[in-house]
């Protein structure tokens, strides 16, 4: 747990002044730091020196300034659901915990619009609209928080009807690397007024400020609602479905692809009992007869690519049993081999590129000798890989980084990204010349120079090093 020798220590005076500012609420315990200073992934822990649990955009300020004036690093925390590294200290310094930063501020029902401080959670925010006949759709599995998701741009399983955090952020407040604080955007639908600076903020990893307030988007409840579940003879076949549906127009809410291991892994670990073979799971929102119309077409076109078993959801138990079951994927893959080690994939291809990438990727995979549970929010073309690899196995571990780095060039090279919604942080850094080019890389540098000159947030973290 002791900072590596080519770390500095956290500065004497800055220890000091944040006890004594925020007593009980400034830890250095290791297990604390420990807890803090890793996320969902694979990557090996790197704990901050020291943890300051913030309870207001003010205290998040006086916190950034200190640490500015000391040239510090800092890193912001929110649920640690992420997945490439983003919370690693791999400078040390200070992490800023902003789990009680949980209040929803205003919920606007005329407007559709919430404003909500960054550690609200998506199911709390949901919990909070009950009664409204309004939701926030943004799903992407885990609880995270409404500041981290913003942070990584995150998305998931509505993404296909609702898009991502990107499109649906209004505005928000942010802490700027020196501590002070920024607003951007607004409530107003458009604005011709201005660089777009929530854009910018909105998946900058925690490298540009640090965002402690946001005002987002929210939808009606659907009228209605209904999911089924469609087995397919081959993985071509489902994808092939999904395909059609996209470019016939449907406005189906998600869709959802799983391979005959992913449903096995599933079965085990949810106690389902699914057809063991290719699965796509869709969910339709909209008018009573809307749904009725849409549900229709898709089961022609699963029927016309060999679709069996198309099992319906209607009543709200059996669709939260349903898509629970889907969104504990990562941890029943997990379980398919005991003592593994987990290495995940997060590729977007156009959706037209979707049958030729993931039919070159499951090739790929059966020649590296690998197991590894596919899913995805195909609906977007966007896909994942929950590598399984022994620890202890260096060639194992080895094939499954060659494989990964394949898949990564594989989705550029088709005009697509080598992370459609986990973020860069430090576990996509590799592909970030060959996806956006020397002059964007640039410009990038730029950027992070001009906002955060001594280079204090979240450092290490989205560019490649120079």
């Amino acid at each position: 747990m002791n900072a590596p020798a080519d770390r500095p220590p956290l500065p004497g005076e800055l220890a000091e002044a944040l006890a004594a500012r925020f007593g009980s609420r400034f830890s250095i315990a290791a297990a604390v730091r420990l807890h803090h200073g890793k996320d969902e992934s694979s990557h090996t822990p790197m704990p901050p020196d020291a943890v300051v649990f913030a309870e207001s955009t003010a205290e998040v300020a006086e916190i950034v300034g200190l640490c500015h004036r000391h040239r510090t690093p800092v890193i912001a925390f929110g649920t640690g659901t992420s997945l490439e590294g983003h919370l690693l200290a791999l400078h040390g310094g200070v992490c800023i915990d902003l789990a009680a930063l949980n209040q929803v501020v205003a919920v606007r029902q005329e407007d559709l619009d919430a404003t909500v401080q960054c550690g609200v959670t998506r199911k709390a925010l949901n919990a909070a609209l009950s009664g409204t006949g309004l939701f926030f759709p943004i799903d992407p599995g885990a609880d995270a928080s409404l500041g981290g998701m913003a942070a990584t741009r995150a998305s998931g399983t509505n993404a296909v009807r609702y898009g991502t955090m990107r499109e649906n952020v209004l505005g928000m407040t942010v802490v700027l690397p020196d501590g002070r604080i920024l607003k951007t955007g607004g409530r107003a639908r458009k604005s011709a007024a201005g660089y777009d600076l929530t854009r910018l903020m909105v998946g900058s990893e925690g490298t540009l400020g640090i965002i402690t307030e946001l005002t987002v988007r929210l939808y009606p409840v659907p009228e209605a609602i209904s999911s089924a579940v469609c087995a397919f003879p081959t993985l071509a076949a489902a994808v092939t479905a999904v395909i059609q549906t996209i470019q016939l127009g449907v406005p189906v809410a998600r869709i959802e692809l799983l391979d005959a291991l992913a449903i096995t892994a599933i079965n085990r670990h949810s106690r389902t009992t699914l057809r063991e073979a290719p699965t796509l799971f869709f969910e339709f929102h909209g008018s009573p007869t809307g749904v009725k119309e849409q549900a229709e077409t898709v089961q022609k076109i699963a029927a016309e690519q060999g679709g069996q078993d198309f099992e319906w959801a209607t009543r709200p138990e059996d669709r939260s049993r349903l898509w629970q079951a889907r969104h504990d994927a990562y941890y029943a893959g997990i379980g398919l081999k005991p003592g593994c080690r987990a290495l995940t994939t997060d590729v977007c291809v156009p959706i037209s590129q979707l049958a030729e990438c993931i039919g070159e990727t499951c090739r790929d995979l059966q020649a590296s000798s690998l197991t590894a549970p596919l899913v995805g929010h195909v609906g977007d073309g966007n896909f994942h890989l929950l590598l399984l690899v022994d620890p202890d196995d260096d060639d194992e571990l080895a094939r499954a980084k060659g494989f990964a780095s394949r898949l990564a060039q594989r989705a550029i090279r088709m005009d697509g990204t080598c992370t459609g919604e986990h973020g860069v942080g430090i576990g996509k850094q590799g592909y970030m010349t060959l996806e956006h080019g020397e002059v964007a890389i640039d410009l990038m540098r730029i950027l992070k120079q001009a906002i955060d000159p001594d280079n204090i947030m979240n450092p290490g973290k989205i560019l490649p090093p120079s």
